[in-house]
């Protein structure tokens, strides 16, 4: 075992059997010790030791966040992040057990996860909070009734407004997302038919209305014979030749009266997409 010469040094040193120390053949556990000599020595061997000691209790922890929708594997793996915190940081000296402060560490790093990276659409990390405070407000309030509390038991506990204490609940919503290639939740197992399939095709018409109500008023300020100009050639596709014949100017004025139109729709356009 990798850390054994290590633990052994230091139950030499403390006038104990390896056993006595908590190596893995041994009943009795000594992390006050060995999380001390840690502190002293920052030995990397005695570090995986200790995580294999307390990792049930990152496990443990790591449970109470099972129905969040991660996977039990992945939680441990961050309550284990926790957890290597917590021994680096840990100073015996202070007086307080290990469990003291390893708990709430490894919750921190927990909440943290779901507060960042735990939500699948981005939610204004203002509102996470909030929902953070809701949620916690949720369990307090439901053990002290012995009910669900209501929006309104929920707004005087938080200290928000009733439609902010709506808003925090409707943003758990945001931590899950639904593929649209994945069956419809409401229908049957055996035929559920992609969300896509439900959903419609964009319609180009609705770009070209968009597109008519943004140029409509400069359509409307042109004169009347520059308007019979732009129908002619974007509505009955005439060359500017057969233009100019029919409206009795020249080809040259009618290629200015275009040039200068379209430029003045597409600066409309522009403006409209800017907005």
């Amino acid at each position: 075992m990798r850390y054994a010469p290590a633990v052994s040094a230091i139950a030499q040193a403390a006038g104990r059997p390896p056993s006595a120390l908590g190596v893995p053949d041994g009943p009795g556990p000594e992390e006050t010790l060995l999380l001390r000599e840690f502190a002293r020595t920052r030995d990397q061997r005695l570090k995986e030791h200790l995580v294999e000691r307390f990792l049930p209790l990152a496990r443990s922890l790591a449970s109470r966040y099972r129905g969040g929708g991660e996977p039990m594997e992945d939680l441990v793996q961050i309550a284990s992040v926790g957890l290597l915190n917590a021994i680096t940081r840990f100073d015996p000296e202070r007086g307080f057990s290990f469990a003291t402060f390893a708990v709430p560490t490894i919750l921190g790093e927990l909440r943290r996860h779901f507060r960042d990276r735990g939500w699948a659409v981005h939610v204004d990390r203002g509102l996470k909070e909030r929902h953070a405070r809701v949620e916690g407000a949720i369990g307090e309030l439901s053990r002290r009734l012995g009910r669900s509390p209501s929006v309104a038991e929920i707004s005087a506990r938080v200290g928000l407004s009733e439609e902010d204490v709506l808003e925090a609940l409707d943003a758990a919503n945001a931590h899950h997302a639904l593929s649209i290639d994945a069956g419809a939740p409401e229908a049957d197992e055996e035929e559920r038919p992609p969300i896509v399939e439900s959903l419609g095709d964009p319609e180009p018409g609705y770009e070209a209305i968009e597109y008519g109500q943004a140029i409509a008023p400069v359509l409307a300020e042109l004169s009347r014979r520059d308007r019979r100009i732009v129908h002619l050639r974007f509505v009955e596709d005439r060359t500017q030749t057969e233009i100019a014949a029919q409206v009795g100017v020249s080809q040259m004025q009618v290629s200015r009266i275009l040039r200068a139109t379209l430029e003045r729709l597409r600066e409309r356009v522009r403006e409209s997409e800017r907005v």
